[in-house]
């Protein structure tokens, strides 16, 4: 191959992602005040931080995110999870590690993440039924809304994750 077809002049750089929440601060901070009425309502209706955070994971498995898995294992150890159950989670219907509770919230999490899967849903939303209030149900989709949209926030930005020093 000759230089002139090795090196190709009319290439395009390649530029950075757009933090679109840097770029678009205002619809950010609305998605941030929604995450927060979201929070709040999961907690009124009675659910543990540990569920939320093992909803926020578990999307955030499903849709590959690097930088929710970051900030959500940290808060999920913070509100007292453990490590073996995190490094279950994407096999979590295979363990005895979640109670019926969990089990219910996970499963409406990834159907609330495939909506295009009717099965799953269905039946996703009738072991829900059985064991979560209506309340519950409501705070649980909501939560799992939220952070497919935080996820496609970050995904579509890029944003980086780093490692921690001494952490490697």
């Amino acid at each position: 191959m000759s230089d002139a077809m090795a090196t190709d002049v009319t290439a395009t750089p390649v530029r950075r992602r757009v933090f679109i929440d840097k770029q678009s601060p205002e619809a950010y901070r609305a998605l941030r005040a929604t995450a927060e009425t979201v929070r709040t309502g999961a907690a009124d209706a009675g659910l543990d931080r540990k569920l939320v955070e093992l909803v926020n994971l578990r999307v955030s498995q499903i849709n590959g995110c690097a930088y929710c898995l970051n900030v959500h294992t940290k808060a999920a150890l913070q509100a007292g999870d453990t490590a073996q159950r995190l490094g279950t989670l994407p096999a979590w219907r295979d363990t005895e590690l979640f109670t019926p509770e969990e089990r219910a919230a996970l499963a409406l999490a990834e159907a609330a993440t495939h909506p295009a899967d009717a099965a799953l849903q269905e039946d996703a939303y009738r072991a829900a039924r059985e064991v979560l209030t209506d309340d519950q149900v409501s705070a649980v989709i909501w939560v799992a809304i939220a952070i497919n949209a935080f996820n496609r926030v970050s995904i579509l930005s890029k944003h980086p994750v780093r490692p921690v020093p001494g952490q490697r």
